[in-house]
């Protein structure tokens, strides 16, 4: 097992009971662990939540998180996946002053205008960080007026899943 400080996304899912944020990012900052990027929402199973927790750490310390995570009351199963392992994208949202040359930036990177007016443009770029990034770079000499970027949402190439989790202890 290596001692090599690799990015990580772990994987929650949950009973959606209030607290269970706080006890899960708790076992983070109790090993002193910045989470990167964390995501929340409905998962497939209805009543089951999935966090998706981006962090940076070597593997026996993100197997251990993983497996602490997954003690708690009303955490179903936790899985860590390094960055070949899933599919991942993020969505990035710009507010800029409307132009001809930001129309051009906007079309060269594949992102898309959400909003106009005379006023200000809102733009979307859904990708890898590294592509939000770098739309930010190409607008940012033209006066972003607000940028904010979702944390990762993530599904795991390897084909185990909640679905297969829940079929074997009998709840599918």
């Amino acid at each position: 097992m290596s001692d090599e400080i690799k990015k990580y996304t772990i994987s929650v899912f949950s009973e959606n009971y209030s607290g269970i944020l706080y006890r899960i990012t708790q076992i983070f900052t109790r090993r002193k662990i910045n989470i990167e990027s964390l995501t929340t929402s409905e998962s497939e199973k209805e009543g089951i939540h999935r966090f998706t927790i981006v962090v940076y750490g070597t593997e026996n310390t993100v197997r251990n998180v993983a497996l602490q995570i997954e003690k708690l009351v009303d955490v179903l199963m936790a899985s860590y996946f390094l960055d070949d392992e899933v599919v991942a994208r993020e969505i990035a949202l710009y507010k800029m002053k409307p132009g001809p040359k930001v129309n051009e930036i906007v079309e060269a990177h594949n992102a898309k205008i959400l909003y106009a007016d005379a006023d200000f443009i809102a733009i979307e770029k859904t990708g890898r960080k590294d592509e939000t990034k770098s739309l930010f770079k190409a607008l940012e000499p033209h006066g972003i007026l607000e940028f904010v970027r979702s944390g990762r949402v993530a599904v795991s190439k390897p084909m185990y899943s909640l679905h297969n989790y829940l079929q074997e202890i009998g709840e599918a």
